[in-house]
């Protein structure tokens, strides 16, 4: 079913009236799509036949060579390289924890390209993956991918291909506009008018499993652990797709002032470069950093002419950006088209509200300049929730029929899948890809069973490999869900779960996990770290490149941090302790040693 709507029989042209004249004769109070795309045939019917009566989305993946691509060339080229649309770093991943690196790259529906570094790859299509992980990314993770249309999950409904985003479905997937003829209908887009600056809602309607981000932005969630913060007083339930329902805990402060998802990403975020990452993190070109500083202030730069990618881009905007600017430039070097600096202050413009937002730049504060913080990302202290699920069961059983999304049939095997225990907080710190301390949520921590066509069970729940080891796994991970407010010392340096050895007892130099499970008996389930006799050892994987664990050595610096902070608890703007490297051996100085001892 098209993800636009559908315009009347083209038969009428013999009447002597244009051929979207003709579509009106019935659809006459249909929405035009924008000013500049007035015409039925061109969009609709050029690449189908002029004796269609089945006009069809020209944003379909399907299509938009011939639809949407003939225009907007440039944008297709960096949609189909993508993480959107190729899928390529999902796929991998699921593949190394399911079945090892088989010396192959994968994508959606198979892509040529060029890789970060400009040289040409092809990325073979996943239905050659004739194995388990290609099922599970087939059948359970691509419902959300770009060139696939759903019409059955409430409130996660989408068209296929440039449509996603740019004519989004409603809840139902049903048309609400004026034009009677189809009012009700559906597959169709909410109205038949362009959104050229898609909402956050829009978002939401892919970003709202797996992580969570989006649900954690708009300030839902969607577990069953009643001890969130809640905002308002409010409880919910909000409806979900796959008969979920999420309670109001309290939004990212970004979206509470009213910022969309579009105000911080660009478009190369969302739609690619035109270069195939083989993860998210590389394709990501923004950083906290970018607006409010770090070790150095926001970099920008001076607008120079009409042409400037930041005008062109701005020009759907409600406030556009004009030479003599200063715009902001990403973590990538790259001007952002709606972040200015006007007298001294960083300001972000709302792309679709024209609202002028200030970033507060953090440089220099005392409490973004203590020693020994210098690895953490932001998130690490400002994160307010970071959504971890614990025990995911997925269960295959290849008696039933699914849906294989890429190949578009129905073929035998189906997945299922439950999980133990959902929490928000408190969250586990490691290095991520960047060598940085940041927040790690399972990714993914999945026990697998599988029944053959007799019914027999040939697997039991089994723990996947990943790097030729059965262990669980943990992935760095930004929640998107982030507060003014830091994570207290206290809390940090003194809680374990922070460090990754979960819920558990501390008894002398040892921690012993509590959530266990048959399985792994010996192998908590929410952490990677186990310690005894005072040693640190790590028992599970962080995922990405260049990611691990803390290890010993930093486990006891982070925890000899509580000495000091007995007494030194007011934080950097008002004990200057915090200006230094904390010298340890200074409790046996005369000064300590007289407050030891009572003088």
């Amino acid at each position: 079913m098209v993800a636009l709507l559908l315009c009347a029989a083209i038969q009428a042209c013999s009447s002597g009236r244009s051929p979207s004249s003709s579509c009106t004769i019935c659809h006459h109070a249909l929405e035009s799509a924008s000013a500049s795309h007035t015409d039925c045939i061109s969009c609709h019917f050029n690449f189908r036949g002029s004796g269609s009566h089945q006009p069809l989305n020209p944003g379909d993946s399907a299509n938009w060579e011939q639809g949407c691509g003939p225009c907007h060339l440039y944008q297709l080229n960096r949609v189909k390289s993508g993480l959107m649309y190729t899928n390529r770093g999902m796929i991998r991943n699921i593949q190394l924890t399911w079945e090892g690196d088989d010396g192959k790259e994968y994508a959606s529906h198979g892509v040529e390209g060029f890789d970060a570094d400009g040289n040409r790859i092809r990325l073979r299509p996943a239905a050659e993956l004739d194995n388990l992980s290609g099922e599970l990314y087939r059948k359970f993770c691509s419902r959300c991918h770009l060139g696939v249309e759903i019409a059955d999950a409430y409130r996660s409904n989408h068209a296929g291909g440039c449509a996603a985003c740019h004519f989004p479905f409603n809840e139902n997937a049903a048309y609400a506009g004026r034009d009677a003829t189809v009012s009700g209908k559906g597959p169709l887009s909410a109205t038949h008018g362009i959104e050229p600056l898609p909402s956050s809602t829009v978002c939401a309607q892919c970003h709202n499993r797996s992580g969570r981000i989006a649900l954690s932005y708009l300030g839902l969630y969607d577990g069953n652990n009643g001890h969130v913060p809640i905002r308002k007083g409010q409880s919910g339930p909000e409806q979900l797709s796959g008969n979920r329902n999420a309670v109001h805990i309290e939004p990212d402060i970004h979206a509470a002032a009213g910022m969309e998802c579009i105000d911080c990403h660009t478009s190369r975020d969302v739609m690619g470069d035109g270069y195939s990452y083989r993860n998210m993190y590389h394709q990501v070109e923004i950083s906290c950093e970018d607006c409010h500083g770090g070790k150095s202030p926001p970099t920008y730069r001076v607008v120079t002419f009409d042409g400037d990618e930041a005008v062109r881009e701005s020009r759907a905007y409600k406030v556009q950006v004009r030479p003599g600017m200063k715009t902001v430039l990403t973590a990538k070097g790259r001007p952002y088209s709606n972040v200015i600096v006007v007298d001294g202050k960083v300001r972000v413009i709302g792309k679709k509200s024209g609202r002028f937002y200030t970033g507060k730049v953090i440089t220099g504060t005392p409490e973004h300049a203590i020693k020994g913080h210098e690895r953490l990302e932001c998130y690490a202290c400002h994160s307010r929730t970071v959504v971890q699920c614990y025990g995911c069961h997925t269960s295959y059983d290849r008696r039933e029929n699914a849906m294989d999304f890429i190949k578009g049939i129905e073929t035998p095997g189906a997945f299922s899948e439950t999980e133990d225990y959902r929490t928000l907080y408190p969250f586990p710190l490691a290095i991520n890809q960047r060598g940085k301390v940041s927040p790690v949520t399972p990714g993914c921590q999945t026990f697998v069973s599988e029944v053959d066509e007799s019914g027999k069970t040939v697997r039991d729940d089994e723990i996947a490999r990943f790097r030729g080891k059965r262990r669980l796994r943990f992935a760095p991970f930004y929640s998107h869900n982030t507060g003014s407010k830091a994570v207290g010392c206290r809390e940090c340096h003194s809680n374990p779960r922070f460090l990754g050895f979960g819920q558990g007892v501390i008894e002398g130099a040892a921690i012993e996990g509590t959530m266990l499970c048959d399985k792994c008996p010996d192998k908590p389930l929410d952490g990677f770290l186990k310690m005894a006799d005072g040693r640190v050892a790590a028992f599970a994987a962080i995922t990405r490149e260049n990611s691990r664990p803390l290890n010993g050595v930093e486990i006891r610096r982070i925890f000899r941090v509580n000495l000091c902070l007995t007494c030194h608890d007011k934080g950097r703007d008002k004990d200057r302790i915090y200006e230094r490297r904390l010298d340890y051996g200074a409790l046996a100085n005369p000064l300590h040693r007289r407050i030891l001892d009572g003088h």
